[in-house]
C-alpha cells in the first residue's frame, strides 16, 4: 500500500469513495465540518441530501453543533466578500475566492442549510439503520409490532441458564463427547459469543475436547437468543445491523432496497471509521460505494471498540477498496518539539498490521508551550527495573512503586515554577488542572488519585464506571434497608458505618443499647420523611451539616457529588 497523499480542504472535495487518515490532534471533527460547509456551499448537496455518521449519542450532539455552527459562522462572513478574501479563515477565503454572484449563492445556500438543519441526518451508526429499516418496510424483514430494547442482558442470562440445563443436566451424556463444560466455562463460552455476534466460531473439533464444546455451546446460546427476541418480538442493536445488511444483500430484492436507502442522500461523511465492525461495513458499501461520495474519517491507530465488534479489518478493507486515501498533515494540539520526539519513537512502527503505520504530521505550534519544566524535554519514557535488590518486582509492589514515582514526578512538576507561555510570553504557572494522568485501568486511576489527595494536591477522577458501582451508591442502599427495617438491629448498626451517620468502627464498638436506640429512633423519621416527602427532601434533611463534613476528607468532594447523583 503507497503512502498517503496530505489532505487540504481547500483542495479538490473528495469525490467516490475516499479514506482520510486523522490521527490524534490532527482536526477530524473540524475537517468533517469543513467538508459538509464545502459540499453544501458549492452546491454538491443539501442540507436534507447529507448524511454525517458517528458512533456514540455524545459525539453525535456535538458533531451536530459543531455542522450547525460552521454552516452559520461561514454564511455571515461570505455575507461580506471583501472582508470574508481578506480574512484569516482558509476555508471562507477560498469559498470567498471567485466573484460576488457566486459567493452571494453559497451563502444563500448555506443560509437555507441552517434552516433546514433539522433535515439533515446526523446520526450514530444504528440510528442510521433503524430510520432505514423503516425506510425499507417489509424488505427489511422487520415486524411492525418490535420493541427496541437497548440491552438484552437479562434475556441472555436466562438463555444460557436454559441451554445449559438442556445440553448437560437433562440427559446423561456418554461417547467420545462425554465431558460436560463447567458452568463457569459455559457462561464464559456465551458472553465472548454474545460479545462479537457476527463472527464465526471456532475450532470444529477434535471430538470431546473443551474448545469444541465451548463452541457448540456458543452457538446454541446465539441460535436460542435469536428465536426468542424474534418470539418475544425485541430488537437490539445487533439485530438493526443485520436486518439491514440482509436486507441490502437479499439475491432477490438487494438491489432495490439499495437504490432505495441512498435515494435520499448524495454526500456521506462516516466519522471513527476505524471503530466500524465488518457487518456495517457491508452496509455502506453496498448503499454509498461506487454511487454517492462516501468519505471515511478515522485513525486506525486509535481503535477501541474491538469488545462490541469494532474491526480494523474492516477499516484496512475499506482503505484497499478507496479510490483515494489521505491523512491530515498537521497536528493542532501538541507542541512541535513533543509531536516530533513522538514521531522519532514510533518511526516506522506497525501497529498490529503492515499497513496500519505512525505517519508523520506537522505541528501548528511551533515552539512548547511549557518553560522551566524539570527535565526540559518534551516527552520522557520511566522504565522501572525487573529486578532490585537481587529481587524481582511483583504486581502489587511494582504498581504501588509506579504510582509513587508518578505521584513525585507530578509534585515536582507544581513545585518547580514551570510556566505556560503563549507566543514566548510567560502566562501563569502550572495548576494542578493543567495535568492529566492516563491510566489503564479504573484501579490504576483510582490508586493514583489517593496518592495524589494524599500529598495535598486536587484531583478529579474521571472513570468509565457507573455511579451504582460507587461507594456513594452502597451507602445509599445500606440506608435504604435501615430505613425499611429500623427495628432490625443489624441494619441500624450498618447504616452507622455510612457517610450518612458517620460512625467509625471504635464508636460503633463502644455505643451501647442506648445509642443504638437513638440511631433506630433517627432511621424511623428519616424513613418517615422519605414516605411522606420523597428523597428529594430525605437528602436536604441528610445533607444538613454532612456535606461540610465530607468536604473536610480527602475524596470528600467526589463522594458528595457521587452521593448527589
Amino acid at each position: 500500500m503507497s503512502a498517503p497523499s496530505s489532505f487540504d480542504i481547500t483542495g479538490p472535495l473528495p469525490s467516490g469513495t475516499t479514506v482520510l487518515e486523522a490521527s490524534a490532534g490532527t482536526g477530524k471533527t473540524h475537517t468533517i465540518a469543513a467538508l459538509a460547509t464545502r459540499y453544501v456551499a458549492e452546491g454538491l448537496t443539501t442540507a436534507d441530501e447529507l448524511m454525517i455518521v458517528t458512533f456514540g449519542r455524545a459525539a453525535t450532539s456535538e458533531l451536530r453543533d459543531r455542522v450547525r455552527e460552521r454552516f452559520a459562522t461561514a454564511a455571515v462572513a461570505l455575507s461580506d466578500p471583501d472582508r470574508a478574501r481578506a480574512g484569516d479563515d482558509p476555508l471562507v477565503r477560498h469559498l470567498a475566492a471567485d466573484g460576488d454572484d457566486e459567493v452571494a449563492l453559497r451563502c444563500r445556500r448555506l443560509r437555507a442549510a441552517v434552516a433546514r438543519f433539522d433535515a439533515a441526518t446526523i446520526s450514530t451508526t444504528h440510528g442510521f439503520c433503524a430510520q432505514m429499516l423503516a425506510t425499507l418496510g417489509i424488505a427489511a424483514d422487520l415486524d411492525p409490532d418490535a420493541t427496541f430494547v437497548d440491552s438484552t442482558a437479562d434475556l441472555r442470562t436466562e438463555v444460557v441458564a436454559d441451554c445449559y440445563v438442556r445440553e448437560f443436566c437433562l440427559e446423561p451424556v456418554s461417547g467420545p463427547e462425554a465431558r460436560v463444560l463447567d458452568a463457569r466455562s459455559a457462561r464464559s463460552a456465551a458472553r465472548e459469543a454474545f460479545a462479537d455476534p457476527h463472527s464465526r466460531l471456532a475450532p470444529d473439533g477434535p471430538a470431546g475436547s473443551r474448545a469444541l464444546l465451548r463452541r457448540r455451546f456458543g452457538d446454541a446460546t446465539r441460535e436460542e437468543l435469536s428465536r426468542r427476541k424474534r418470539r418475544l418480538r425485541l430488537l437490539d442493536y445487533d439485530d438493526l445491523l443485520t436486518r439491514l445488511r440482509d436486507a441490502l444483500l437479499d439475491p432477490a430484492t438487494g438491489a432495490a432496497a439499495q437504490e432505495r436507502v441512498r435515494r435520499r442522500y448524495r454526500v456521506v461523511l462516516v466519522d471513527e471509521f476505524q471503530d466500524t465492525d465488518p457487518v456495517q461495513w457491508q452496509i455502506l458499501s453496498a448503499a454509498f460505494a461506487g454511487e454517492r461520495t462516501l468519505v471515511l474519517i478515522g485513525d486506525p491507530k486509535q481503535a477501541i471498540y474491538a469488545f462490541r465488534g469494532g474491526d480494523v479489518v474492516a477499516y484496512l478493507a475499506a482503505t484497499e477498496a478507496a479510490g483515494t486515501r489521505a491523512t491530515l498533515p498537521t497536528n493542532h494540539r501538541a507542541d512541535a518539539p513533543l509531536v516530533r520526539a513522538i514521531g522519532t519513537l514510533f518511526d516506522g512502527a506497525a501497529l498490529g498490521d503492515p499497513r496500519i503505520a505512525v505517519h508523520p504530521v506537522a505541528a501548528s505550534h511551533p515552539d512548547s508551550r511549557l518553560t522551566g519544566a524539570p527535565g526540559g524535554v518534551p516527552l520522557r519514557l520511566r522504565i522501572m527495573p525487573r529486578v532490585v535488590a537481587d529481587k524481582a518486582w511483583t504486581v502489587v509492589p511494582a504498581r504501588a512503586a509506579v504510582v509513587a514515582d508518578l505521584t513525585a514526578e507530578i509534585i515536582g512538576l507544581l513545585e518547580s515554577g514551570a510556566l505556560l507561555t503563549l507566543d514566548g510570553r510567560p502566562v501563569r504557572p502550572v495548576r494542578p488542572a493543567d495535568v492529566a494522568v492516563l491510566v489503564h485501568r479504573n484501579a490504576d486511576g483510582e490508586a493514583v488519585r489517593d496518592a495524589l489527595l494524599a500529598a495535598g494536591i486536587p484531583v478529579v477522577f474521571a472513570a468509565t464506571s457507573s455511579v451504582f458501582a460507587s461507594r456513594a451508591a452502597a451507602d445509599w442502599l445500606t440506608l435504604l434497608r435501615a430505613l425499611d427495617g429500623a427495628d432490625r438491629e443489624p441494619l441500624v448498626r450498618a447504616a452507622s458505618q455510612t457517610c450518612f451517620v458517620g460512625w467509625d468502627l471504635a464508636t460503633l464498638a463502644a455505643a451501647g443499647d442506648a445509642n443504638l436506640d437513638t440511631l433506630g429512633d433517627r432511621c424511623r423519621a428519616w424513613a418517615d420523611l422519605l414516605s411522606r416527602e420523597g428523597v428529594a427532601s430525605l437528602w436536604e434533611h441528610l445533607g444538613d451539616g454532612m456535606g461540610v463534613t465530607l468536604l473536610a476528607r480527602p475524596g470528600g468532594e467526589r463522594l458528595l457529588t457521587d452521593l448527589r447523583h
